[in-house]
């Protein structure tokens, strides 16, 4: 299925979100990874560890004093800009799902603002060449980097969250 193609009960917006901006974002690196094709890369990071493929992320020389204390962290939060998908579907219907859903209720790359979130595993942090060392990582090479922040397990951990019941057929 070609990229634009769209499933049945999928709606676009009449716009792309893409083509006026409300905010500057601006880059802070670029993740390395051994997916360069959609098709061959991970859905989710369950399934990229599962691969047993490390990657890296590579944050540009100005940041790189940004990474100081992150090496005393074992895991960390990715914010990734998800710089190839899709942003004019507002309804989206997954291959794995039969039914059709609104992109907030997705964990899709496709949605108005193409922000990715990951907890990563830290396996290590060169403050000198900006080299953070990850576990695995469910993204293309090359994705832009928008923010690392140290995951707190006392905070970002919701132990009581609920998820509806995914149907498998």
């Amino acid at each position: 299925m070609h990229l634009t193609e769209r499933r049945e009960g999928e709606i676009a917006l009449p716009f792309n979100p893409g083509d006026q901006a409300d905010a500057t974002i601006r880059f802070i690196g670029r993740v390395t990874s051994p997916w360069t094709d959609r098709s061959e890369c991970p859905k989710n990071m369950t399934a990229a560890r599962e691969t047993g493929q490390p990657a890296s992320i590579e944050i540009d020389g100005p940041f790189r004093q940004g990474l100081l204390g992150l090496e005393a962290f074992t895991h960390a939060i990715l914010l990734s800009w998800f710089d190839r998908a899709q942003r004019n579907l507002i309804v989206q219907k997954p291959r794995h799902a039969s039914d059709a859903k609104g992109v907030f209720a997705l964990r899709s790359p496709v949605r108005p603002n193409p922000v990715g979130l990951h907890v990563v595993r830290l396996t290590s942090v060169d403050l000198t060449t900006g080299l953070i060392g990850i576990d695995a990582i469910d993204l293309l090479d090359g994705t832009p980097v928008v923010d690392v922040k140290p995951y707190f397990s006392s905070a970002d951990a919701v132990p009581d969250a609920v998820r509806p019941r995914v149907r498998t057929c």
